[in-house]
């Protein structure tokens, strides 16, 4: 585990030796093709040292991403279920009862998803909607006693498959990148939605 670590830092230690100019390829290596013809324009570089730094960024955040939410994925469909039914199964067993409109936020559901895969899970008895005293329109989810031991059955193996994941950092790191991971994406989330370019 910790050589692990330190052999990652010294990855990163040679990858910001080398300037995030140089490493913009990283953003566009997927598209370089060596037996390109001599009349295609080769990748450019990019010069602007805070856009490629940005661009490495994103790869290589969607790149950690993606490999470790294959593991969560492939534990979830294990269940056979999709990672929506158990976004909604987790978010009711680690918080209880919740008002619909909170689930949707929690798991980023459109209000038509959410609606239909509370559906499927009432139709397995593993939810059950509940009225809401003070607002006849709204309406909880919550666990049913099916759900919550279905849950109690499945969660540890899923968290253990999701700690497995995150295994190449060490507690420290994990901690380290979870508080610069949050200020990321509070930060983007704050600004508004650059408009498309008309050219």
């Amino acid at each position: 585990m910790k050589s692990s670590t330190k052999r990652m830092r010294r990855s990163a230690g040679r990858a910001a030796a080398q300037g995030p100019a140089g490493d913009a390829a990283a953003h566009t290596e997927s598209h370089a093709m060596a037996d390109t013809p001599a009349s295609v324009p080769l990748a450019t570089p990019i010069a602007d040292v805070p856009t490629a730094t940005a661009l490495r960024l994103y790869v290589t955040l969607m790149r950690a991403a993606n490999a470790v939410n294959r593991h969560a994925e492939a534990n979830i469909a294990s269940h056979g279920m999709s990672s929506g039914e158990f976004a909604i199964l987790e978010a009711l067993y680690h918080k209880g009862p919740m008002l619909l409109g909170e689930v949707q936020r929690r798991i980023l559901a459109s209000s038509g998803g959410i609606t239909f895969l509370v559906d499927r899970l009432v139709r397995r008895g593993l939810v059950k909607r509940l009225a809401c005293p003070s607002d006849r329109r709204a309406r909880f989810a919550a666990l049913t006693p099916k759900g919550k031991a279905l849950m109690d059955r499945i969660f540890p193996p899923h968290a253990e498959a999701i700690r497995r994941a995150v295994s190449g950092l060490g507690l420290p790191d994990q901690r380290a990148a979870s508080a610069l991971l949050k200020v990321l994406g509070t930060e983007a989330a704050a600004l508004p939605i650059a408009a498309p370019d008309a050219g």
